[in-house]
Order: structure tokens, then sequence, then C-alpha cells
């Protein structure tokens, strides 16, 4: 199914040190679960091994909340974890 970014969750990617290529590969792979307003949530780590923040972690969560819509997955806003 395809995967389109509300501009919303476009406008985060760069703040929140997330790319569009991890956020397809979230939606398409990605642990799914059900969220509120009828969204779904999707979730998948990924090996980072750098610094964020002053920080250094080793691997990146991304939360994507999603709605179906029009045969494609379009994803409202997306959430980064590090640890």
């Amino acid at each position: 199914m395809r995967v389109r970014l509300h501009p919303h969750a476009q406008n985060r990617l760069q703040e929140r040190g997330a790319f569009i290529d991890e956020i397809v590969a979230t939606v398409e792979h990605g642990e799914r679960f059900s969220a509120k307003h009828g969204r779904t949530g999707f979730r998948c780590n990924f090996p980072f091994h750098s610094e964020w923040n002053g920080k250094t972690y080793s691997t990146k969560q991304i939360e994507a909340y999603a709605v179906e819509e029009e045969g494609s997955w379009l994803v409202i806003t997306v959430i980064t974890k590090y640890f």
C-alpha cells in the first residue's frame, strides 16, 4: 500500500531526526497497533549508533500515526525516540 505524508508530518521530520525512507519502512514492516481517534500506529526500531542532541544512542525508534485513505496510508504525525 502506498504511504503519503501529511504536511504536518513532513514539516516535523527534520526536527525529530526522521527520514522519509524510515517512515515508509515503519509503515510497511513495523509493528501495527490501534491509536486514538481511529488512527493506526506503526512502530519500528532502527540501528542508530550516533549522536542526537548531545547524547549517543544505539537505537532510534520511529512511531508513525496514520489513517487509511483512498487505498493508501496518510501519515499524520511522526514521533522519534532514541535509546
